[in-house]
């Protein structure tokens, strides 16, 4: 299956919450492959630990790749490689989780022809390796959501699953302009059907994330004053409308992501030892996380509704 991330800026949580998911299936037995589509910025690695793999790949990554300089693209075994002491020693049972990074000082780029080919290749090739292919997208309606619509549009991609999460953060600005990547003039469901997608179907694989929602009734927010906790429970509520009202209320959600001082403050992925142990994570956190990573792949979370 093939799991496409994308949001509509930056600073949504997209990447820091895909790599946590990627992390989470790993986890639980599943091989899993995550690939930096975020041309402008390809960082993923440094939410792996794995940033000085990653100057090693220097003109082998995925920009290279796409414009026909390497074969293949550089492959980095997380569990390897990883900076984090944890990550070094996963459980018995877990899955692969490998990393496919952009090139160091990569960007932007039109493409063409030859790079949706390319791109289609490598997709079906990792769709039949892997149980789970993340793919983290440029912010916005970028060349690489583009990319990915038509490749997937294409006859050979028909037999493989592709379901896409836009992150958005849980403010007025991000839900109306979540709702209009997805659902606007020229949105990823106007674009992907004139490159030959159904409709119907697309609206289907699309769900939404909510990042860095706070809870009014949390007690981390227990020391504000009452009329402050009044107008937070208003301005929640308003939210709720306003997602409603642009298409992408409670039932077109797969989940939301708490507010996390660790993500906030440090973007990494989080690990049980982080909140049973250190205890710098919150247990609610993870445990958004786990939900999450499991209605990926749960079919009556992506019911037409």
């Amino acid at each position: 299956m093939l799991i496409f991330a994308a949001s509509d800026k930056g600073g949504t949580g997209r990447s820091v919450t895909s790599a946590n998911l990627a992390y989470h299936r790993a986890l639980a037995g599943d091989d899993v492959c995550y690939l930096d589509f975020d041309f402008g910025s390809p960082t993923a690695s440094a939410v792996f630990d794995v940033a000085d793999a990653r100057l090693a790949i220097e003109g082998g990554g995925l920009h290279s790749y796409l414009d026909g300089q390497v074969v293949e693209p550089e492959r980095i075994d997380v569990w390897a490689v990883t900076e984090h002491q944890v990550l070094r020693d996963p459980p018995p049972g877990c899955g692969r989780l490998v990393l496919m990074p952009g090139d160091v000082g990569g960007g932007e780029f039109a493409t063409t022809g030859d790079h949706v080919r390319l791109c289609t290749d490598l997709l079906m090739k990792l769709s039949y390796e892997f149980d789970l292919v993340f793919v983290d997208l440029s912010a916005g309606r970028s060349y690489a959501v583009d990319m990915v619509l038509e490749a997937t549009a294409r006859p050979e991609m028909s037999h493989v699953t592709a379901r896409w999460l836009v992150f958005h953060r849980w403010t007025r600005q991000h839900v109306a302009a979540a709702a209009s990547l997805v659902l606007g003039e020229r949105g990823i469901v106007a674009a992907g059907v004139d490159r030959g997608h159904d409709e119907e179907a697309l609206r289907g694989a699309i769900r939404f994330v909510r990042a860095a929602v706070p809870d009014p009734e949390s007690p981390l927010w227990s020391q504000v004053s009452p009329t402050q906790s009044a107008w937070m429970r208003k301005a929640d509520a308003d939210l709720k409308q306003l997602a409603s009202t642009h298409g992408i209320g409670y039932s077109q959600v797969l989940g939301s992501i708490p507010l996390e001082p660790v993500l906030q403050w440090r973007e990494q992925l989080i690990t049980d030892e982080d909140v049973l142990d250190s205890q710098i994570a919150n247990m609610e956190t993870w445990q958004a996380l786990s939900r999450l990573a499991a209605r990926i792949t749960d079919d009556k979370h992506w019911e037409q509704v």
